[in-house]
């Protein structure tokens, strides 16, 4: 089963591709998605990479979370599911 990963304050230079290269020195990225604003289309930070297989992601972000990438320390832990605020 997939586990989906975010990953915060990342540089604003930071691409998909090459956040797919950082995760995929630890196992089989799945996705990777770095989140854009919708009306200016830049980067917002912070983006979610799903891996195939927990082991591989827990090691990802143990290895990752905190690493200065491109200038930013990067912030990386397991996705909480998005829930639904309106109630």
């Amino acid at each position: 089963m997939s586990t989906n990963i975010y990953v915060g304050n990342l540089s604003y230079e930071m691409t998909e591709s090459k956040l797919n290269e950082l995760f995929s020195v630890h196992g089989a990225v799945t996705s990777a998605k770095i989140i854009t604003d919708q009306y200016t289309g830049g980067s917002k930070g912070f983006g979610f990479i799903e891996m195939k297989e927990r082991n591989d992601a827990d090691k990802a972000i143990s290895d990752l979370n905190g690493k200065n990438i491109l200038n930013r320390e990067m912030k990386v832990n397991i996705a909480k599911p998005k829930t639904n605020n309106w109630n």
